[in-house]
């Protein structure tokens, strides 16, 4: 039987490939959302294992508000690199500098 210490380590293992994800990646912005994403989601990890724990629904209510703005932040995060990409012809971070006006 998984007990809560097991989902907290693995919310943690996914909180820290994140972090190592943005700190190792900050060139690409695809790589960078899709960490972000990841750390969304080992906090949501987090809170389904407590409200399971506790027997309380309140932390499941909370990941779907979670979700509702990750996956709002996806979409316009997705739309911005698309325009992005249609005026310079990259996705690195590097040459956004040239957007300065």
């Amino acid at each position: 039987m998984l007990s809560l210490s097991h989902f907290l380590i693995l919310g943690a293992l996914l909180f820290a490939i994140s972090v190592v994800g943005i700190f190792l990646n900050r060139k690409n912005l695809i790589v960078l959302l899709m960490a972000i994403e990841l750390m969304l989601l080992a906090v949501n990890m987090n809170f389904i294992a407590f409200s399971h724990y506790l027997g309380d629904s309140a932390g499941q209510i909370f990941v779907f508000f979670i979700l509702t703005v990750a996956a709002a932040e996806a979409a316009i995060g997705l739309a911005i690199l698309v325009a992005l990409f249609r005026n310079i012809a990259s996705v690195d971070v590097e040459d956004l500098d040239q957007l300065k006006g």
